[in-house]
């Protein structure tokens, strides 16, 4: 009975078969759709001069000077309207992303050295205020000794009201990473806002356990 039980015929047992059939593995080559970001043509003002050597673009206005040089996955053409396209080389995903973020940066270059970037600060806290000392940034925040940060080359920084810092240049990089680097310092708590923020920025308040009701 044992030895039949495999095979199902003394136990009544029905054993049925199942036909196999072969799995085929089907690849679809991956589409790689054209950057909406890419595709938009970048507007020259007239106060800027561009010039292009291979995969190196230099960009000169009235506020400084940059260059970019571009990965062999895209490249950049002037049309006969003045305009910059950047286009991809090669239809790779890399290409379809470094499209999109080298019109981004070639734009962020046009607009910098001819309008420029800023970042406006907010200090916020008795006693808390900012001065100019030289090309250094005093900021008294509450510690015990003040501090003391030197301004970069290309970066300019007003203070108004001793409690609003504009940080400006035509770099954009550097301008937000200057702008950052001030807000460390003293992080806007959500309890009572006290410390260093953005001019735009919307801190979500906590209430404290004082002010909660039973």
């Amino acid at each position: 009975n044992l030895r039949s039980a495999f095979l199902g015929e003394k136990n009544g047992i029905c054993v049925s078969s199942i036909p196999i059939t072969r799995v085929s593995l089907l690849r679809k080559a991956i589409e790689c759709k054209e950057s909406r970001i890419g595709k938009q043509p970048i507007t020259v003002p007239s106060n800027v001069t561009i010039t292009m050597e291979g995969q190196e673009i230099k960009v000169k206005g009235p506020l400084g000077e940059m260059a970019l040089t571009y990965p062999r996955e895209v490249k950049v053409d002037r049309e006969e309207s003045g305009a910059l396209r950047v286009r991809k080389s090669v239809e790779t995903r890399r290409a379809n992303q470094m499209h999109g973020l080298f019109r981004t940066l070639t734009d962020n270059m046009v607009v910098g050295v001819s309008k420029g970037f800023e970042k406006r600060l907010q200090l916020i806290g008795v006693g808390y205020r900012a001065t100019l000392e030289g090309k250094d940034l005093v900021l008294s925040l509450g510690f015990s000794h003040p501090v003391r940060m030197a301004i970069p080359d290309g970066i300019q920084v007003k203070v108004e009201e001793n409690t609003r810092i504009v940080v400006s240049g035509y770099d954009k990089s550097d301008v937000g990473q200057f702008a950052a680097t001030i807000r460390k310092w003293r992080p806007p708590e959500p309890y009572k806002g006290k410390g260093v923020k953005y001019a735009d920025e919307v801190i979500r308040r906590k209430e404290g356990k004082a002010g909660k009701k039973k």
